[in-house]
């Protein structure tokens, strides 16, 4: 991320409307249940909220420093894991709920995108529930994302990735601003 991304990403007007506006519309009746995994916290600007929203969450973040930042802030209310969710190393069925907040644009390609959804779909329990947001286009993003990864998920072709990775019960948002989504696997 460019510099001035970084700085918007761990400022605290940004973790306010993660946490006052942005996670409670994506998990608006929405059950997480009690082992929760974050993909791709980051400055963990959702980790908090989510922390309060379950039992046990489990943080997995593939920049070290962050990882580590986020371990030192939280301290062992959230594990905080080293890893890359295109390949994780959690077991089958280990999750009530996998989510993601304004991550998925970060990741290089639509295929590293798909990875990420049918890891999310591997570890999550018969029933679990995949959601999330991520931002959308539009002349501030671009200019936020200049000499960064930018790869936005288009809500027109996300319900069919999530089918092929094995969701169903979809639910997808735009109309405010930052796409959502919901899906479930499959109940056994």
């Amino acid at each position: 991320m460019n510099r001035y991304h970084q700085r918007l990403c761990r400022s605290p007007d940004w973790a306010a409307y993660v946490a006052d506006t942005l996670v409670p519309r994506a998990l608006d009746g929405v059950s997480l249940g009690d082992d929760v995994l974050e993909l791709g916290p980051g400055y963990g600007a959702s980790t908090q909220p989510l922390a309060e929203r379950t039992s046990s969450l489990t943080a997995l973040e593939s920049d070290p420093k962050l990882a580590s930042r986020l371990r030192g802030r939280l301290g062992k209310s959230v594990t905080v894991v080293d890893g890359d969710a295109t390949s994780m190393t959690f077991g089958a069925s280990t999750f009530s709920a996998v989510v993601c907040f304004t991550m998925l644009h970060h990741l290089p390609s639509g295929a590293a995108q798909d990875r990420i959804f049918a890891e999310a779909a591997r570890v999550l329990v018969p029933g679990g529930v995949f959601a999330g947001t991520d931002s959308q286009p539009g002349w501030r993003f671009r200019l936020i994302h200049l000499a960064d990864t930018c790869n936005p998920v288009d809500p027109a072709t996300l319900a069919a990735r999530l089918t092929a990775a094995g969701f169903g019960q979809i639910k997808i948002d735009a109309s405010h601003g930052p796409l959502s989504f919901v899906a479930q696997t499959a109940a056994s």
